[in-house]
């Protein structure tokens, strides 16, 4: 018998291939912007001038902003929405994961070693991990809670290969 899971797709594709790109040109702009003012605006003498005081401090507040807010975003993005359009396949065999973009991972039931949860989350949520070894080499897969019947799967996991979920 074989059951497929899926993560549902919440935002279009081509977004999810190429947030990051956006997030990083739109904090580059912010920047440009705050360089663009402190050109225009700014005293370029090299004796000590408040007025250059506050450009600087600007310049500092919109560097520092201009790099975080992206990271930021990207990393809660990735955590959140990242395996949006991924694919579980099981069957009697094993698990076959396919990502978004077609790409495939193959672990077969006698390969399976563990499914455990990861013991401190930094970025929720949590990750489940399928770790298999397949000719000496490990290899994992992970879910988040975020996975559609996430439980159900990772009891059919465990029961093909012949397991128990570690939970902390």
């Amino acid at each position: 018998m074989q059951q497929v899971f899926e993560y549902p797709m919440t935002y279009p594709g081509w977004w999810l291939d190429s947030y990051y790109i956006f997030s990083w040109a739109f904090g580059m702009l912010m920047l440009a912007a705050g360089w663009a003012y402190f050109f225009r605006y700014g005293k370029f003498s090299y004796g000590i001038d408040l007025g250059c005081l506050w450009k600087s401090t600007l310049l500092l507040i919109l560097t520092t902003v201009s790099l975080g807010v992206p990271n930021y975003y990207n990393v809660r993005f990735e955590a959140e929405h990242g395996r949006e359009g991924d694919k579980v396949m099981l069957s009697e065999d094993g698990m076959i994961y396919i990502y978004r973009n077609g790409s495939q991972k193959l672990f077969g039931k006698d390969d399976i070693r563990r499914v455990y949860q990861e013991e401190v989350t930094f970025n929720p949520p949590p990750r489940i991990y399928v770790v298999a070894e397949q000719g000496g080499a490990r290899d994992s897969v992970f879910v988040t809670e975020r996975f559609p019947r996430y439980d159900e799967l990772l009891q059919s996991v465990a029961d093909i290969a012949g397991l128990q979920v570690e939970r902390p």
